[in-house]
């Protein structure tokens, strides 16, 4: 399987500095006040794939190993223990493997329904989680850089994430599940609006 290569890095200039001679604008000259960004569900969902994607992460960190437990116990019990299967096999069925078939197939379907991105005018919006949902934007005029990443596993299926960072303790903002080309694109078009947009990205 190929290895994670570095991802490309977008770093966003910082806007112009006025120098200190400069005098301050007059009231009536003062540019016009722009909307602040409002925090909302964004518009565009991810790539249909995301699902696959999802799914062979549940089944390599939860389900596979979760499933592979029950029958390894009910097969030593069989072996061993005949007299236990009574009350072991619907321990394990219960305990273990509808918890296992109902991530495998709430998780990835239910994510997909929330994973959600949108760039707007003033700030990146997106939404993530499945059972914690979490929704978070990020203001064009914080972006510091943008960033593209492919795992092994998001290569398998022509994925990739965009990560935006921004000037702010709340961490990164991840648009996970994009086809490679896209995440490619709207890496370059939120550099690119980040940087018409004034403010302070330090």
């Amino acid at each position: 399987m190929a290895a994670q290569t570095p991802p490309p890095h977008r770093r966003i200039p910082p806007p112009h500095q006025a120098t200190p001679h400069h005098q301050a604008t007059p009231p009536h000259q003062a540019a016009p006040h722009r909307a602040q960004a409002v925090l909302r569900p964004p518009r565009h969902r991810v790539d249909p794939r995301a699902r696959r994607w999802w799914t062979l992460q549940a089944l390599l960190t939860f389900s596979g190993p979760a499933l592979l437990v029950a029958a390894a116990l009910l097969v030593l019990a069989l072996l061993f223990f005949p007299g236990a299967l009574p009350w072991l096999a619907p321990l394990l069925l219960v305990a273990l493997v509808v918890p296992a078939l109902g991530y495998l197939w709430v998780m990835p379907r239910w994510r997909y329904r929330v994973h959600a991105w949108e760039v707007g005018e003033q700030a990146v919006y997106a939404a993530a989680g499945w059972y914690w949902r979490k929704r978070r934007i990020a203001p064009l005029s914080r972006v510091q850089t943008v960033d593209t990443v492919r795992g092994p596993l998001q290569q398998l299926f022509g994925l990739a994430t965009v990560t935006v960072t921004t000037a702010s303790t709340a961490g990164d903002v991840k648009i996970a599940g994009l086809r490679a080309a896209d995440a490619e694109a709207l890496a370059d078009r939120i550099s690119g609006a980040a940087q018409l947009v004034p403010g302070d990205a330090t």
